[in-house]
C-alpha cells in the first residue's frame, strides 16, 4: 500500500490555538492524543504522517512536565549495560542515530569523559576493566554509529577537559560519544512537524476532565481549555500519553487509580563554567550510592545532575530540596579542587520520570535507579490506548509501537510507520557533519566581533531553516535583537516568535520552555519578567495591569523554587558550603557504568 499523503490544509492559521480549539470542538478525529510531552508529540507525528486525522491536547504547555526537565541528552544509557539491558541500549543507540540524521539542527554529537580515580593517582584495575568492557559493548551495540569509537586518555588529556579534577587522585580516563538536545524545543519541533507538515491539530492549556464513551467504548474526551467553555472532542481512538499523569487518565476509563507509574524525581543545577570548568561532558562517580552524575558544558555555563529518588508528593510540584542540592554538590566536590557552594548556583530544575512500577512487590530493587526505562503499550477493554515508561531518546519508537496498537483498535491495517527517516520541521538539507572534539553546538558564545553571524548561528541551533524568519520578525526593530535576559543567548525577538508561531501563552512558556532562561539563570529570568510581559502581552490580549500581575506571579514562583531548594532568591555569591559538599571522599571505588 502506498504511503498516504499529508493531510490537506484546513484553512486555519498554522499552529494557532484559537483555530485549533475551533477544529477540536467541531470536527471528528481518527486519533486524539492526551499529553503534549515528547511521547505525545511523537505519537501525534507518527499518526498524522500515516494519514490519520490526528488531534492532541495538553493541559499545561507543551513539554511542561518531564520533557523540559531531563538531562537534555540523547544517549544509549551506558549504565544500562550493568543491568544487562542490552536490547534497550541497542534500541536507544539506534534511535539516537535517527535523531542525529532527522534533526541535525536540534541534536548534536557530544563527547563524554569518564575520569578514572585511584590511590594516589593509580587507577583501580578492576574498575578500569569494567569500564573498558562496557565501552566496547557500547560501541558494538551501536555506539560506533556516531562515527567515533571510545578511547583511553591520559591524566593530562582528562585535565585539559576538566582542569579542576583532583590530580592527586586522577589516573587516566575514557572518552566516548553520545549526543545532546534541547528537550523542550525537540518536543515542540516534533509537534509542529505533525501540525505544519501533516495537518494535525494541537492545543496547549487544554485540560482533559473526562472521557466520552458510547456503549462502553471510549470515543473522545471532555476538555476544559483555559479561557474557553468546556466541550467534547470526538475521536475513534484516544491515546493516553500523559506521562506521570497517565494513571489519572486511565482512572477516567477504569474507575480506579491503577498505580502503574512509580515517579522518580531528578534534579539538576547550573553553575558558571569557571566554577566547575568542563568543555565537553563528563560522568563522575557518587561513591555513597554507586551511581554517577553528568556534568555537561552549556556555553559559558555547566549543568550537573541528576538525582534519582522515589517521589510520592504532588505530581504537579516536584520541588528541588536542600538535600537534592547537597547530593549534587557533594558529588562534584569529591572530585574537584575548586569547591562548589550554594552561592555558585544560578539555576535549578526538577522533574519526574514516569517509570513503570514493578508488577510484583519485591520483584525488583526498591531503588528507582534500578527500575527499567523500557516502555509498555496497552489497550483497555474500552479501547483507551496507554503508553507509559520509556525515555526521551526512544520517543519515536514508543510512538511507533503506540500507533501500531491504535491502528489495530481502529481496524485500519496497512498504515505503516513513516517516521524512521522523517526529517523534522526546520532540518537543513544534507547529512550532518562528522563529530569534532568539542562537540557540535557545545561551546556557542557571543562573539563581539561578529554579532550578526553569532546570532544566526545560535538561532539555527534552535530553529533550523526557520532562523531567517525569526530574525525577519525583528526587521525595523533593532531592540528585538538585544538579549531577552541579561547574560543569556536568547534574543527578545524569540519571545514574539514564541507567541505568534509556537503557541506560547505565558511568561513561563517563553522563559522556561521556548527558551530555557530560568534553568540557566533563574534570578535574571525573574528580573526580565516585566520586560517579557510587556513584549508578549499585546499579542495575548493583556492590558498593563495583567502584564504587571503576570510578571509578579512569575518572579514569585522563581523565588519560591529557589528558597525551597535552600538558595538565596535574590543574589548569587559566596555562601556556606553545604554539609554534603564537605565530604570530599576517596573516589578509588568509583561507580561502575
Amino acid at each position: 500500500m502506498p504511503d498516504p499523503a499529508p493531510s490537506p490544509s484546513t484553512g486555519h492559521e498554522p499552529f494557532d490555538r484559537d483555530g485549533a480549539l475551533t477544529r477540536l470542538a467541531t470536527e471528528t478525529f481518527d486519533v486524539l492524543v492526551v499529553g503534549g510531552g515528547i511521547t505525545g508529540a511523537g505519537v501525534a507525528l507518527d499518526a498524522a504522517s500515516r494519514g490519520l486525522k490526528t488531534a492532541l491536547v495538553e493541559r499545561d504547555d507543551f513539554a511542561s512536565g518531564t520533557s523540559s526537565k531531563s538531562s537534555k541528552l540523547i544517549h544509549g544509557g551506558l549504565r544500562y549495560l550493568q543491568q544487562h539491558e542490552y536490547r534497550l541500549v541497542y534500541e536507544n543507540l539506534a534511535e539516537r542515530q535517527r535523531l542525529l540524521d532527522n534533526a541535525p539542527h536540534l541534536v548534536s554529537p557530544l563527547p563524554f569523559l569518564i575520569p578514572l580515580f585511584g590511590k594516589p593517582g593509580v587507577v583501580n584495575k578492576s574498575v578500569a576493566r569494567v569500564y573498558r568492557t562496557a565501552l566496547w559493548l557500547y560501541d558494538l551495540t551501536g555506539g560506533v554509529r556516531i562515527g567515533r569509537r571510545h578511547e583511553k586518555v591520559t591524566r593530562e588529556q582528562a585535565l585539559e577537559h576538566m582542569p579542576t579534577l583532583r590530580a592527586d587522585r586522577l589516573a587516566a580516563g575514557f572518552l566516548y560519544w553520545d549526543a545532546r538536545s534541547d528537550d523542550a524545543r525537540l518536543t515542540l519541533t516534533v509537534l509542529r512537524t505533525a501540525v505544519l507538515d501533516y495537518g494535525a491539530t494541537a492545543a496547549n492549556h487544554t485540560r482533559v476532565t473526562g472521557l466520552v464513551t458510547d456503549v462502553g467504548r471510549v470515543c473522545g474526551a471532555t476538555v476544559a481549555p483555559d479561557g474557553a467553555a468546556p466541550f467534547d472532542i470526538r475521536a475513534s481512538v484516544v491515546i493516553n500519553a500523559a506521562g506521570v499523569w497517565s494513571d489519572q487518565v486511565r482512572a477516567f476509563d477504569e474507575g480506579h487509580d491503577p498505580h502503574s507509574i512509580r515517579p522518580a524525581k531528578g534534579i539538576h543545577i547550573t553553575v558558571p563554567e569557571e566554577a566547575f570548568p568542563c568543555d565537553i561532558a563528563a560522568v563522575i562517580p557518587v561513591k555513597e550510592d554507586k551511581r554517577s552524575i553528568f556534568v555537561v558544558s552549556w556555553g559559558d555555563q555547566v549543568y550537573l545532575g541528576t538525582t534519582d529518588t522515589a517521589w510520592d508528593g504532588p505530581l504537579d510540584d516536584p520541588s528541588c530540596t536542600p538535600e537534592d542540592v547537597d547530593y549534587i554538590l557533594g558529588a562534584a566536590n569529591a572530585v574537584s579542587t575548586r569547591r562548589l557552594t550554594r552561592g555558585d548556583i544560578t539555576g535549578i530544575w526538577s522533574g519526574l520520570r514516569p517509570l513503570l512500577a514493578p508488577e510484583q512487590k519485591g520483584a525488583t530493587s526498591e531503588r528507582t535507579a534500578d527500575l527499567s526505562r523500557r516502555h509498555t503499550v496497552r489497550a483497555s477493554d474500552g479501547g483507551l490506548v496507554t503508553v507509559t515508561g520509556g525515555k526521551l531518546t526512544t520517543y519515536r519508537k514508543m510512538a511507533e509501537d503506540t500507533v501500531d496498537t491504535a491502528v489495530t483498535v481502529l481496524g485500519r491495517k496497512g498504515l505503516r510507520c513513516r517516521t524512521r527517516n522523517l526529517r523534522l520541521h526546520g532540518a537543513p538539507a544534507g547529512k550532518r557533519s562528522e563529530p569534532e572534539a568539542g562537540g557540535a553546538g557545545v561551546n556557542l558564545r557571543t562573539d563581539p566581533d561578529h554579532p550578526a553571524m553569532t546570532r544566526a548561528t545560535i538561532l539555527a541551533g534552535r530553529y533550523g531553516t526557520e532562523a531567517p524568519a525569526v530574525l525577519a520578525m525583528a526587521e525595523g526593530r533593532p531592540e528585538l535583537l538585544e538579549p531577552m535576559v541579561t547574560g543569556l543567548p536568547y534574543l527578545a525577538v524569540e519571545a514574539l516568535w514564541a507567541v505568534r508561531r509556537e503557541m506560547a501563552g505565558s511568561i513561563s512558556d517563553v522563559l522556561d520552555r521556548r527558551t530555557q532562561s530560568s534553568y540557566r539563570d533563574a534570578r535574571a529570568a525573574a528580573a526580565a519578567a516585566p520586560a517579557v510581559a510587556a513584549l508578549i502581552g499585546p499579542g495575548l490580549g493583556w492590558d498593563d495591569d495583567r502584564c504587571r500581575t503576570e510578571a509578579a506571579a512569575y518572579a514569585a514562583r522563581i523565588r519560591s523554587d529557589l528558597t525551597r531548594a535552600g538558595l538565596d532568591p535574590d543574589t548569587v555569591g559566596d555562601a556556606p558550603t553545604v554539609a554534603a559538599a564537605g565530604r570530599a571522599g576517596d573516589t578509588s571505588g568509583q561507580a561502575a557504568p
